[in-house]
């Protein structure tokens, strides 16, 4: 099998490739644009494979994007590509609008055409699988409930709102046009090769050079947490084997708050890094990001049930592999922020 994985650079594309090409027989091309987020020396490990293959390019180039799928002729593609942080989109929406919309909109146009004139039999094993977020959603403020597949959409951030957009197109492209289709929402994803702009590697390398970590409002904020590995596996079981037209959420079963999440890291880095000031005594309280949901929640049992996945890491065993891989790779921490982004706070417009 031939698998088109977009943002195949970033943060979970380079898990799911590297789960693809170590762990599989099959082969993968890697379409990405390399923004800031995006960065191929997560994949160095596979890059020599000869089942691997890299275009850069923008999912937003419609000519580029018909010329990856008739030079390389996947049987599925899977979408990552998408711009994807909460305070970015605040401080800056028309990208989220651009790559999240109109470049879903124009790789499904793209990817309708080229379904088209496939043989019956590949047109019927070919499977366009959508990657998504529980952000969609909203907020679970108030309840004990968790968010399943047939919950509501309200989406709260430009980020969410464009990626809820890009949702519904490739859902409607299915049903009016009969692309097969595949979505995945997921909870927050965490472990190794992650920018530094997000939570947990923001605030392993602020400590580690004495620098505040900073808390959005008390902390209190409830995330579930999904260690990538897991995510990927998940991924590629869903390609393979799920349900065309069908939804699957994907969670870790790990509801933390965020000031636990931090004590965590603190605790952990006080034991393989150990300082005489304490790590905890670097949290620093700061004013709360503008519509921040106060938790998500994810019921995994769909994809649990129907498709035997299971997460493997609960959060303790995997943030402290988290924790050790930014320790152990502090050098390709220095090499991915190249001036662009220096850990400053982002999103705090109103």
């Amino acid at each position: 099998m031939k698998l088109l994985v977009t943002g195949g650079a970033g943060f979970i594309g380079s898990a799911v490739i590297r789960h693809i090409i170590n762990d599989t027989a099959d082969e993968v091309v890697n379409l990405d644009k390399l923004t800031y987020a995006g960065n191929l020396e997560s994949l160095a490990e596979v890059s020599g494979s000869d089942r691997y293959s890299f275009e850069q390019v923008d999912i937003c180039n419609r000519a580029e994007v018909d010329r990856v799928l008739a030079q390389y002729q996947p049987d599925a593609i899977m979408h990552l590509a998408a711009e994807s942080h909460v305070d970015r989109s605040i401080d800056g929406p028309a990208a989220f609008i651009e790559t999240n919309i109109v470049g879903t909109y124009t790789l499904l146009e793209a990817t309708k055409k080229y379904w088209a004139q496939l043989d019956q039999a590949k047109k019927n094993n070919f499977r366009f699988h959508h990657i998504s977020t529980d952000e969609v959603y909203g907020d679970l403020e108030g309840t004990e409930e968790l968010f399943t597949e047939s919950t509501s959409y309200a989406p709260s951030s430009p980020y969410s709102a464009s990626k809820a957009s890009s949702d519904h197109l490739v859902r409607a492209w299915h049903r009016t046009y009969g692309l097969p289709v595949l979505v995945t929402n997921c909870s927050n994803n965490y472990g190794p090769y992650h920018f530094p702009e997000k939570l947990i590697p923001l605030v392993i390398l602020n400590a580690l050079e004495g620098k505040p970590l900073p808390i959005y409002g008390e902390g209190t904020q409830v995330r579930d947490w999904l260690f990538v590995e897991d995510h990927a596996r998940a991924l590629y079981r869903v390609v393979k084997k799920g349900v065309v037209g069908e939804t699957y959420n994907i969670g870790g079963h790990n509801e933390k708050q965020n000031i636990e999440v931090v004590q965590l890291i603190c605790d952990w880095l006080q034991k393989l890094v150990p300082s005489a000031n304490l790590y905890r005594d670097l949290i620093t309280h700061v004013t709360d990001r503008p519509g921040h949901d106060l938790r998500y929640a994810i019921d995994a049992s769909k994809i649990e049930e129907e498709l035997g996945w299971t997460p493997e890491e609960t959060f303790e065993t995997g943030i402290r592999k988290t924790v050790q891989w930014y320790l152990d790779n502090l050098d390709w921490c220095k090499r991915v922020q190249d001036g662009s982004y220096q850990r400053q706070r982002l999103g705090a417009s109103t």
